[in-house]
């Protein structure tokens, strides 16, 4: 049983580095074309997976400053509040 979790956790891990790969775009690629991180990922299942996730791409990080203001809802809007 215990072999079947590692098993299916190891697949899971290569599906989502898999198509994760195929889904991001190209100028966020590091290290490697994208067309050789695939075959990585297929060649070197889980070495390949976890290389993806933690070299394999630029992640977006918030940067610094003020962040933008949360949606207001339709009772704190003067104009809605107006047309009713």
């Amino acid at each position: 049983m215990g072999k079947a979790i590692i098993v299916g956790i190891a697949v899971v891990l290569v599906i989502y580095a898999f198509f994760d790969a195929i889904a991001t775009p190209r100028q966020q690629v590091k290290i490697l074309p994208k067309p050789v991180w695939l075959v990585v990922i297929v060649l070197v299942p889980v070495l390949g997976a976890l290389a993806w996730i933690f070299a394999g791409t630029k992640r977006l990080r918030p940067g610094p400053g003020r962040r933008p203001l949360p949606p207001r809802g339709p009772d704190d809007d003067p104009d809605y509040l107006r047309g009713i």
